[in-house]
């Protein structure tokens, strides 16, 4: 079988892509590495995402934000109630953003003043777990007739003229187009042969949720030091910054004596911590495609730009959904004989 899009990813750009292109009657066949869709980087506290205007009125039109909506409430393993919040949202004063490190706040922001929105009701913030979000995705894709097969990613390819065929596990499949959606270190694009130009990094960050020997020494909040910076809500979620030109990301495992050494050096005090739930490095590099199209080959979201989460404008998702629509807006439908090529991104 012929589909008439692949689509290498089942995040939240992948489903959403796959959503779309369903609307236009084309077949689509999702191909995803990993096996298990859950994780717990994608739950609370470290998995919120804040959802900027464009994505939560897209979410609007589709008729999706009563199901991507958030419950106030929900409860932990233990069946004890909980607040759907993320750290950065348990602060007396909520953030909104920072221009260059500098903090701002959701009170000093006047949305009703913005000359370029149309009101309406889809409102201008919301945040929603990744797990979540891809819960709903999913679903909607899944009743929408797309294919999605999982522990099957992509990991070779070969363009011609009328198409695209990957290697898949054990597996040959054609498509007469394929868009990359695998993320910041996406196999599509390096395999396409994409150019992917930026800067290098200059620290390693952690999200890290920790069981502290006393936390007196660490305030919360966010706080800057002569050697980084960290945010710290009791009793143990952290997220912090090194700078040490990213030497650590993803070159050893994240074991309890580094992050207690590293959070002693960033924070100048003497904290013991006792035992690590969840870890994840990550770091300011940023980089993107030289071109979001390659012959029959497409690249959306982190696949096609990478930056550092706290240098977003606000806590906002990465620019994933600005892609989407445009790619799918821009496809000419491919899937069909009109004989004319998709349009240059």
């Amino acid at each position: 079988m012929t589909y008439d899009v692949l689509i290498a990813g089942a995040g939240p750009v992948g489903l959403f892509l796959a959503c779309e292109l369903r609307l236009a009657g084309l077949t689509v066949l999702i191909l995803e590495s990993s096996n298990d869709p859950h994780s717990p980087m994608k739950r609370l506290p470290f998995g919120m995402r804040g959802l900027n205007a464009p994505t939560i009125e897209a979410f609007y039109r589709r008729g999706m934000l009563d199901s991507i909506r958030m419950p106030e409430q929900s409860r932990d393993s233990s069946g004890k109630s909980i607040a759907n919040r993320a750290h950065w949202q348990q602060q007396q004063r909520r953030p909104a953003g920072h221009f260059a490190g500098i903090q701002f706040f959701q009170d000093r922001i006047d949305d009703d003043s913005w000359p370029y929105r149309l009101p309406g009701p889809a409102g201008t913030s919301m945040a929603v777990t990744m797990a979540r979000l891809e819960s709903v995705l999913a679903a909607r894709a899944l009743a929408m007739g797309v294919e999605i097969r999982r522990g099957c990613g992509v990991a070779a390819l070969e363009q011609a003229d009328d198409g695209v065929t990957v290697q898949a596990g054990d597996h040959a499949l054609h498509g007469r187009w394929l868009v990359g959606c695998d993320g910041g270190r996406s196999t599509v694009r390096k395999a396409a042969g994409f150019g992917f130009a930026g800067t290098e990094p200059e620290f390693t960050g952690y999200s890290i949720e920790v069981e502290l020997a006393g936390t007196d020494s660490l305030l919360p909040g966010r706080h800057y030091t002569p050697t980084g910076m960290y945010t710290f809500t009791p009793p143990g979620t952290i997220a912090m910054v090194d700078f040490d030109g990213g030497a650590f990301h993803r070159t050893e495992p994240i074991t309890r004596e580094h992050i207690e050494t590293v959070l002693r050096r960033v924070s100048g005090t003497g904290i013991s911590v006792a035992t690590v739930h969840a870890a994840a490095t990550w770091t300011d590099r940023a980089f993107q495609a030289t071109t979001y199209r390659r012959g029959r080959v497409l690249l959306a979201g982190d696949a096609a730009h990478i930056h550092s989460p706290p240098r977003r404008a606000g806590p906002q998702p990465r620019p994933w959904r600005r892609d989407e629509p445009g790619l799918e807006a821009r496809r000419d439908h491919p899937g069909r004989s009109s004989g004319r090529p998709a349009r240059q991104l």
